[in-house]
Parts: structure tokens; sequence; C-alpha cells
């Protein structure tokens, strides 16, 4: 179970990382769309420690 828990918060990481690349060049501050940004990135960060944290509890 611990190379799936690695395996899903690496591919929240590889998301985050995709989007972070896809927003080059697009007006962050038009339509309230960086306050959303921040809030999805907060939650996603989150969301990983939580995995990461609760990995004891996952059986095998």
């Amino acid at each position: 179970m611990s190379r799936t828990v690695d395996r899903t918060v690496e591919d929240l990481d590889q998301a985050m990382r995709e989007l972070r690349k896809s927003l080059r060049g697009i007006p962050f501050r038009s339509g309230g769309f960086k306050k959303t940004h921040d809030n999805l990135a907060r939650d996603a960060a989150l969301v990983a420690v939580l995995i990461d944290s609760a990995r004891s509890s996952f059986r095998n």
C-alpha cells in the first residue's frame, strides 16, 4: 500500500506542476481566477499531506 500512497502523492504533485506550467501567459487576476487557483493549490497540498500522514492506517 505504501507504493500506492507514494504514487498518489507523486501524481498529485505532477498534476499541480502541470497546472502551474499551463498557467504561464494567462492573466491571473482576471475574473478572480488567482483566488480560485490559490485555494486549489492550498487544498491539493493539504490532501497530499493528509494522505502521506495517514499512510500507516492504510492496509496492505
